[in-house]
């Protein structure tokens, strides 16, 4: 089994846009308010923020479920505090993480995972959105703090209208198909709901 590196798997990051694509072809998934995150399975778990920083012994209790998963894995995703009725809450996750580890009344973090970017070692960014997905949902079941997204075909209007009634910061449109690539791309759509703001880069605590 090849032996990865975490540091060599950069994000696909979305394109943000004021109206849901048009026409077949998309599928969509509620766009949880975090930190967007990489981890890599194994004896020896990471997680990594999308700017590269190791953020692993923030959340230390992700590391038991990320040990379970088969080694050499690697998960894309956004940890999250959430609130009773599943809603992201950005700033008590950000409360938290600015301490750089767990305490004593710190709040329960999830990771929620959208896709997955290597499988055993084998790297499989090249495979369509379809198969990662089915081949990352049957991983997370039952296993504590790992959340798998789920998304729904051509129901866009659909969905962003529960994100709206939910008081969501919005959806992700990812076209079918699409493989994953690193960096910005337009096969990836995010669209907020208004109000909604861009976190700029967080501080951490002394």
């Amino acid at each position: 089994m090849a032996q990865l590196d975490l540091a060599a798997f950069a994000p696909m990051l979305p394109s943000l846009r004021k109206s849901l694509p048009r026409g077949e072809g998309w599928w969509a998934e509620v766009k949880y308010d975090g930190y967007r995150a990489l981890a890599l399975t194994g004896s020896v778990p990471s997680v990594r923020t999308k700017n590269g920083a190791d953020c692993t012994p923030w959340f230390p209790e992700l590391l038991q479920s990320l040990r379970a998963l088969p080694a050499s894995t690697v998960l894309d995703g956004e940890v999250c505090v959430l609130d009773a009725v599943g809603r992201a809450d950005f700033e008590r996750l950000h409360r938290r993480a600015r301490r750089k580890c767990w305490y004593e009344g710190a709040d329960p973090i999830v990771y929620c995972v959208f896709d997955i970017l290597a499988f055993r070692g084998r790297d499989v960014r090249v495979l369509p959105i379809e198969e990662r997905k089915a081949m990352l949902r049957p991983l997370l079941a039952s296993l504590p703090g790992l959340l798998y997204v789920q998304a729904v075909l051509d129901q866009s209007d659909w969905l962003f209208a529960n994100a709206l009634a939910l008081n969501l910061e919005g959806i992700v449109c990812k076209r079918a198909s699409s493989p994953y690539r690193a960096g910005p791309s337009v096969d990836w759509i995010k669209v907020r709901r208004r109000g909604v703001h861009e976190h700029g880069a967080f501080r951490r605590g002394p």
